[in-house]
């Protein structure tokens, strides 16, 4: 009788799966498209009422004033055309991380700004300004190229391969020469170092454990 109880449950628990699949990919999708809402409802506003000045919130390299540009940085925008340059690529690999864990995704969001915050306060050009999201943007580009190396898995290997194959080109845009003028190479490689150190630390001592493990 236990058996036969078990085996009609089996339906509805996949109903249930399935259910709270879909409830996790709205959220998901919620949070990811509320973001990118968030960015350009601010340079509506910049543009239309501030004249531009939010862009003066942005991360000032050496000066103590410009640490708090480390926070506000990944929401702000030059223009209209660079808010769109960030908006599919932030959907993209964000939602691939989220595919993959939540955690992930947030962990590798925070990592990245600060780290690439971080690199661009200590090494960023004098008498600069940095914004955009594309710091954050390549935190997500640095997990996803790096967590096959570290996890180890096939889908994991799998994510890497495929987003190197149609994503691999952004690696240009952490060199200064490639990425040309007035574009925040510094914010590019720092925020893709911080994805990689993300990737590294939620897998990579999972992998060394593993290693111990099987020895």
């Amino acid at each position: 009788m236990a058996l036969d109880n078990e085996l009609e449950l089996r339906p509805g628990d996949n109903k249930t799966g399935l259910v709270k699949m879909g409830h996790e990919l709205k959220t998901n999708g919620k949070t990811l498209f509320g973001l990118v809402a968030l960015f350009w409802v601010l340079e509506v506003f910049d543009k239309l009422i501030f004249m531009g000045g939010l862009d003066t919130l942005g991360i000032h390299p050496r000066t103590l004033s410009g640490l708090s540009g480390i926070l506000t940085a990944p929401f702000l925008h030059g223009s209209f055309a660079h808010v769109a340059g960030n908006t599919a690529p932030f959907l993209v690999l964000g939602g691939l991380i989220m595919l993959r864990d939540r955690r992930d995704w947030l962990a590798t969001t925070v990592l990245s700004s600060l780290i690439g915050g971080l690199g661009i306060w200590l090494f960023g050009a004098a008498n600069s300004v940095h914004i955009g999201a594309s710091i954050v943007v390549f935190g997500y580009f640095g997990y996803l190229i790096s967590v096959g190396f570290f996890e180890r898995k096939f889908g994991a290997i799998l994510v890497s391969a495929l987003v190197a194959l149609f994503y691999g080109g952004m690696i240009f845009g952490v060199m200064p020469v490639i990425a040309g003028a007035g574009i925040s190479w510094e914010g590019h490689l720092f925020g893709f170092l911080g994805g990689i150190t993300s990737a590294k630390l939620l897998y990579g001592r999972k992998t060394r454990g593993t290693k111990l493990l099987t020895e």
